[in-house]
């Protein structure tokens, strides 16, 4: 189906657990595309155009790199899941509690991660590996990773969700941390969630909604969909935007924190939300493809590039951008 969600991903992800959760609480169905935690990813770089990091999310041949604008284009596809609140929320789950988290995992398993992993992750962020560094962080972060979960444990006492009766994207976004956490180095967990009942209960209620109905599709066939598709409708171009972008200009977008792959595309719109580009797609046919990216930092519903920048084709001067 020209429709369907097609999620690239790995299992072990914990940005592409929020989607999945979040999928899950719509009752979806979708697709699986299982990519390598590592490069090379072939198939994955030749959709997006050299954005690696996972996941991506597919409809036909629109491509969505980041999972604030997958939980947004969903979100506006499904709606039904977006309280008050939601996008701060899922800003600070993706920025503040997601570094303690990766500290405190790595702090802890840092010396047996593969050396194959650790080369990719250097190369990724632009940064050693320091296990010795992260060992240091380990106490502050573990204190401040429990600070964070205390929070939690606090606004749960509203209700089994953090609105109250019903789930909402803000749970998927915070529950990433506490799965990731929980997979990793259980035993820490465990006693960062000590004294925090009301978390512990409230990630068995998210898991428990599940992914929704996933099926296994190949690189390969994903690749088919995009070249047998049309993209869908564009997105509505903001002539006040403040960068002074304009439709049919050459831009390069590229994300403001690590793994900064430039991007290059023609602007199809920039508005608060997104950043929505068409590029050469090669043999997936030219311009068949859109590519969206997001406005604000993991702060919304709507980014493909994760906290992009964005600047005219041989410009010098760069905004930030996003979708």
């Amino acid at each position: 189906m020209a429709d369907e969600i097609i999620l690239h991903h790995y299992d072990t992800s914990p940005f592409s657990e929020k989607v999945r959760v979040f999928l899950g609480m719509k009752r979806l169905a979708w697709r699986s595309v299982i990519q390598p935690n590592i490069m090379p990813k072939p198939e994955l770089t030749a959709l997006t155009g050299g954005y690696r990091r996972a996941p991506v999310m597919q409809v036909g041949a629109d491509v969505f790199c980041d999972s604030q604008v997958m939980l947004a284009e969903i979100e506006r596809r499904y709606p039904g899941h977006v309280r008050g609140g939601d996008w701060a929320l899922n800003l600070w789950a993706d920025r503040l509690f997601f570094q303690p988290s990766v500290a405190v995992i790595f702090g802890e398993i840092g010396d047996n991660v593969p050396k194959e992993f650790v080369a990719d992750r250097e190369k990724l962020s632009g940064r050693p590996f320091d296990t010795a560094a992260m060992k240091a962080a380990g106490p502050p972060m573990r204190a401040q990773w429990r600070t964070y979960a205390s929070w939690l444990d606090a606004q749960l006492a509203g209700g089994p969700f953090i609105h109250g009766a019903e789930p909402s994207l803000a749970d998927a976004a915070a529950y990433m941390n506490i799965w990731f956490t929980r997979g990793a180095v259980p035993k820490i967990a465990a006693s960062l969630l000590e004294g925090l009942p009301r978390v512990a209960e409230w990630a068995s209620r998210v898991a428990a909604i599940g992914h929704g109905t996933r099926t296994e599709m190949s690189r390969e066939e994903s690749l088919a969909v995009a070249r047998n598709a049309e993209p869908g409708s564009f997105t509505r171009h903001d002539s006040a935007d403040p960068t002074g972008v304009q439709p049919g200009e050459g831009v390069v977008v590229m994300a403001d924190d690590y793994g900064r792959d430039p991007i290059n595309g023609t602007l199809v719109a920039a508005n608060a939300e997104r950043i929505v580009l068409s590029r050469d797609a090669g043999d997936l046919g030219k311009t068949r493809a859109i590519w969206r990216f997001p406005r604000a930092p993991e702060a919304a519903a709507r980014r493909c590039w994760r906290r992009g920048l964005f600047h005219r084709a041989g410009d010098s001067s760069i905004a930030r951008a996003g979708a």
